[in-house]
Order: structure tokens, then C-alpha cells, then sequence
């Protein structure tokens, strides 16, 4: 197991004689005698001058070292509702060690008012699974945002990316949790704040308030609540921290217009930016029976040491949810869950040592034996395998065009053959002769193969030799008319895959030819994906699999030699940025890589952990 993994703790509820919630691991208790809310109005608000900093601004981001029960963003979400003259946007990034299952929030919250009440509702209804890593939850329909890291805020505060203009320290008392209170952890505070940041704390101990001036605060005290005489409340020095975000509204070329241009396209127009997609080929000119007809599956990858392409997979599916699940019927993901099935009995071993190591949330992902894989699926699995409740079945065509018909994204059917800088960070698109296109802001090229091409007539792709190594891979999947068969019942994915069967089709996959000189469907693949498919399943219990004549859609994969895409800004290009090289998981990095560039454009809290994104940035 890598050293950087720690498996999450869920908190236990517990409250003492009065009612009020203890934590047994800590000894000590969520909130102060004056009860939470009016705490997290005069300790945390008030002692950042809440309201009133964030008025007139665009956004506003305040970060919390420890959730808890969540009163303090309840609080603060609520005072920003309040506030006719509130930011545009609020953000609220918080780390907690030891969350809590949503049915013990769910307890807390019933005391609240009606109007901190209906807030709560929302909040239980984007509740995370509890997995350590970075949860981004939006709400409000995307004007507020929370983006939770579970687990070891000494690791995390290492990890998290995002401006601050306000800190909520609220962590036990610095005697039984000292972690919390570190000058290590205030310096990675200090790290991510902006030029006049504010921090304010209950906790008025000597040392607390050093470190924190060590860190580059100005320190003072000022009167507390409930008896407490004094509480601490700082200001970042002059001279000190990041430049606050300004997200004005760009114009942004987006260069393929796939599952990578339309998930970019998606997230940067739902923030209110102007998204042009160039692509000489566009899914809404397709016929939409065609469209139909091809599907794909979502499933997130696990590890033993949970790695790098396990972490990012699963948070691409959380982003995918949340990011398609509300879409129209018709593009809209079926939420069918999936089961990987183990290929023999070693591999079911080893599928159940590594979730005994991982310790992940039942209602997240466990073990079937071959009788509950059976039910789940409908047909014989059997060495049985691990379900993933969470995991979608999509219709890629629906879903493209679907995304490309949101309010905010204009297509142009031409092919971009050049880019050219126009002033300080903007960009001029050209045809191959030459000719302008367009002018953009910023440009996002996803367009997968073609995009080292392109690159190259805007700097030497040769500094970038993760790109430069950037490989075709030709596949085919099968289709096969399915009438009325409802098997299997769930997403089927081993040395292959098998998918529920919609709108009269069903769909099998894949192949994989690294050395094709075309993409093709022929019959030498059809048989290929049926020996696999039959190698780990009853195939003789899905009526449709290999029945008839089957249909075939075959195309190009870009992987790099890791397996990782490329998202993130071009060095030293302002202005471009890189969303390509999905191979064979584009729908995992699709809603993940616009919500990274769209965050990293705005300067939101970003919704992955840093060494996660250095690992797959332009390099």
C-alpha cells in the first residue's frame, strides 16, 4: 500500500445528558454552551467582518479547518442568502478528519430553525459516500459550493488549491487535537490565502495565537460569547498572499467537440462564460436513432494502494453525476450500477484484500459472491466481483448533443489548423490557409490526437514530451438488437464489457489494436469481443449477446504511455490549456476536466487534490 493512503474514520454519534454532541475520539464537544448558531455568528462571521467583506464581489471564498456537524457553513450560507448585496458566488472549502454518515447529520440538523432547516435538506441530499479525498458538492444551483476534504488535514492542507478570503478555525481544543492548531497547518493557511484575509477562532491560547502571527498574521483578541472572555481574530499581513480571483467572463474556444470538448463546454458555460466549440463533425447533426445506439459505462477503477488512476476515476464519476444526472431523459445517464467481475479465483481474493485494506463505505463499493452477483445482475457470474451501486451506463451521442445544446455554447462546424497569440493572453484561430476564424480569450484544445498537431503551430510540442508520446489506439465495439431483454440488469465489466440493453440495443465491448492503420468494425472483432465477454459470464443467459448480425462502431483512442489524461494549463502559453488523452476513460475525465479548467479559470477551490493534478498537467 502507498504511503499517502489512510483509510477514513467516520465520526460515532454521541451526545452527553443535555443533548449536546461529543466526540468520544477527542473528549470533547461540537459546539460551546451558546449552541452552534449563534457561535458561528459571533465567533466566525462577525470575527471576519461577515457580511459586509463580501459585498459587491464576484465570489467569495472562506475555508474551515474542521466541518463537524456543519453549522458554521449552515451560518454562513444562510447570512449569505440573507445579504440582498451578497457575492455572486460563495465558496466554502472545509477538512474534516472524521465526517459523519448523513443519517447522523440528519439527527444534529432537526434542531435547527425552518429557515437554516431547508438548507440542511439540500446539503443531506449532496451528502458524499465517505471516501478521503476531495468532494465538491454544488448547490444553490451551483451559486455555493462546498468542497469537502476528508481525512488528515496534515496531509490535506498540503493538498487543497483554492484563494481564501476568510478562515473559520474550529477544531477541538489544541490539548486533545494539537494537529489542527500546527504552524505547519498555518502555513499551508497562509499558503492559500489572498491579500487581506481574515481568520478567526474561539480558541484564545497563547500559543495558537504565536504561531499563528509566525505564519504572517497580525494577531489580536477581542470579547467572545457565553461566558468565554476572549476569542482570537486576525489579518493577514501586508504584502502577503495571492491576488484575489477575478472571474470575469471570457470568451473561451473549446477545439473538439467529443466527450472532452463537451465537458468543458458544459462547465465553463455554467459559469457564465461564452463557449465556442470548433469541431468540423458535431454530434447534434447526427441522426438521433443513430445516436442512440451506442453506449458506454462509467465505472471507477480500484486499487489496493488506491493510486493515482483509482482517485481520479472515482472523483470523474462523482463530477459525472452531478454534472448529467439532471439532464434530459434522453442523454441522460442510467444509474444501474456495475459489477466488476472477477476473472478467476485468485482475482476474486485479490478483490476482496484490497477492500479489507481500502476500508471504502459499503454503500460505495463491496464484494458479491457469485449468488449476490447473480441477483445483481441478472445472469451467472461466476466468480462473482465487486459492485459499484454509483457507476452509470451512458449514451455518448445523446449526451454530446445534449451538452452542446446548453444555453452559453454556440458550435462552428470548421477545423481549426492554427493558433496565433493576440495581445497578452488571447488567441487568434486560424483554418489551415491561413485564415481567421475567430479570437478567444482562452482556448481549451480537446481534440484528443489532433491536439499535439495543433499545439505545435503555437510553440515547440517538443518541451512537452508527455504529449509528444501521445499514441493512436484503434477499437470497435458490437451492437446487437435486444427487443425487450432486460439482461443483464446492471453494467458487466471484466476482460471486457456487456451493458444493459436501451432503446432496442445492446452493447458489448471492446477491442484494442494498437497497431491498426484504420479503425474499422469487422467481424475478426466481433468475435474477439464475444471470447472475451464469454470468458468470465454466462453469455448463454443474455439472449442477445452474439445473436443475429451484429453492428459495429469503431474509432480512435489518445493514451498517453501512463494511462493518464493531459488537463491543465499549457506552460508558458497564457491562456491555452490542455483537456486530451482520455483513452479509453473518456467518460470518467470528461465533467472532471471542466470543473478543474472552469475552477482553475475562476479561481475556485479545485475539486482534486494537487499531487492528483500534477500527475496529469501539460508536461
Amino acid at each position: 500500500m502507498s504511503d499517502s493512503y489512510q483509510t477514513l474514520q467516520p465520526a460515532a454519534w454521541h451526545e452527553d445528558a443535555r443533548g449536546v454532541p461529543r466526540s468520544l475520539e477527542y473528549g470533547d464537544f461540537y459546539h460551546g454552551e451558546a449552541g452552534p448558531l449563534p457561535q458561528a455568528r459571533h465567533v466566525f462571521l462577525g470575527g471576519n467582518g461577515l457580511p459586509g467583506r463580501w459585498r459587491g464581489r464576484a465570489s467569495f471564498t472562506i475555508a474551515e479547518t474542521g466541518f463537524g456537524l456543519g453549522h458554521n457553513f449552515l451560518a454562513a450560507w444562510r447570512a449569505w442568502l440573507d445579504d440582498t448585496d451578497r457575492s455572486g458566488r460563495l465558496h466554502y472549502l472545509a477538512f474534516e478528519a472524521h465526517p459523519f454518515p448523513v443519517a447522523d447529520l440528519r439527527r444534529a440538523w432537526g434542531r435547527l430553525p425552518a429557515d437554516h432547516l431547508d438548507l440542511a435538506r439540500e446539503l443531506a441530499g449532496h451528502w458524499p459516500a465517505l471516501l478521503p479525498g476531495v468532494h465538491r458538492l454544488d448547490l444553490q444551483e451551483g451559486r455555493v459550493t462546498l468542497t469537502l476534504l476528508f481525512g488528515d488535514i496534515r496531509r490535506l492542507a498540503r493538498q487543497a488549491q483554492a484563494r481564501v478570503d476568510a478562515f473559520f478555525l474550529d477544531g477541538f481544543a489544541p490539548r486533545v487535537n494539537p494537529d489542527m492548531w500546527s504552524p505547519a497547518v498555518f502555513g499551508q493557511l497562509r499558503r492559500l490565502a489572498v491579500s487581506g484575509a481574515t481568520a478567526a477562532t474561539w480558541c484564545s491560547a497563547g500559543q495558537v495565537r504565536r504561531d499563528l502571527r509566525d505564519a504572517g498574521f497580525l494577531v489580536d483578541k477581542v470579547p467572545g460569547i457565553a461566558g468565554k472572555r476572549d476569542m482570537t481574530v486576525a489579518v493577514l499581513r501586508p504584502g502577503l498572499g495571492a491576488a484575489s480571483p477575478d472571474p470575469g467572463r471570457c470568451r473561451v474556444a473549446v477545439v473538439g467537440g467529443g466527450l472532452a470538448g463537451a465537458g468543458v463546454a458544459q462547465a465553463l458555460a455554467g459559469r457564465g462564460h461564452q463557449v465556442e466549440v470548433w469541431d468540423p463533425q458535431c454530434a447534434l447533426d447526427v441522426d438521433p436513432a443513430l445516436r442512440r445506439r451506442g453506449a458506454a459505462a462509467l465505472v471507477p477503477a480500484l486499487s489496493p494502494d488506491d493510486d493515482t488512476r483509482s482517485r481520479l476515476s472515482r472523483a470523474g464519476l462523482a463530477r459525472a453525476r452531478a454534472r448529467w444526472l439532471d439532464l434530459a431523459e434522453a442523454a441522460r445517464p442510467q444509474a444501474c450500477g456495475a459489477l466488476v467481475c472477477a476473472q478467476s479465483e485468485a482475482q476474486a481474493e485479490a478483490q476482496r484484500r484490497a477492500l479489507a485494506r481500502l476500508g471504502f463505505p459499503e454503500d460505495w463499493v463491496r464484494w458479491l459472491d457469485p449468488a449476490g452477483a447473480r441477483l445483481r445482475a441478472g445472469v451467472g457470474v461466476p466468480e462473482g466481483g465487486l459492485w459499484f451501486p454509483d457507476a452509470l451506463r451512458v449514451c455518448p451521442g445523446e449526451l454530446i448533443a445534449a451538452l452542446l445544446s446548453l444555453p452559453g455554447v454556440t458550435r462552428r462546424a470548421a477545423a481549426v489548423g492554427a493558433l496565433v497569440p493576440v495581445g497578452d493572453d488571447g488567441w487568434s484561430l486560424r483554418d489551415a490557409g491561413g485564415r481567421e476564424l475567430g479570437q478567444a480569450d482562452r482556448v481549451v484544445l480537446a481534440n484528443a490526437l489532433h491536439a499535439r498537431a495543433l499545439l505545435a503551430t503555437a510553440m515547440p510540442v517538443d518541451r512537452l514530451p508527455v504529449l509528444s508520446g501521445l499514441a493512436p489506439l484503434a477499437g470497435q465495439v458490437s451492437l446487437y438488437p435486444a427487443g425487450e431483454s432486460d439482461v443483464p440488469r446492471c453494467v458487466l465489466s471484466g476482460h471486457g464489457y456487456c451493458l444493459p440493453p436501451r432503446a432496442g440495443w445492446g452493447v458489448a465491448g471492446s477491442t484494442y489494436r494498437p497497431d491498426a492503420a484504420e479503425a474499422v468494425a469487422d467481424e475478426a472483432g466481433h468475435r474477439d469481443i464475444l471470447s472475451r465477454v464469454r470468458d468470465w459470464v454466462d453469455a448463454r443467459e443474455i439472449p442477445w449477446l452474439g445473436r443475429g448480425e451484429a453492428a459495429g462502431w469503431a474509432g480512435w483512442r489518445a493514451a498517453t504511455r501512463d494511462h493518464l489524461p493531459l488537463i491543465g494549463a499549457v506552460p508558458d502559453r497564457p491562456g491555452l490549456w490542455l483537456a486530451c488523452a482520455y483513452g479509453s476513460r473518456g467518460l470518467s475525465w470528461s465533467a472532471l476536466a471542466g470543473d478543474l479548467i472552469g475552477a482553475w479559470m475562476d479561481g475556485e477551490p479545485v475539486p482534486a487534490e494537487r499531487e492528483l493534478v500534477r500527475r496529469i498537467g501539460p508536461r
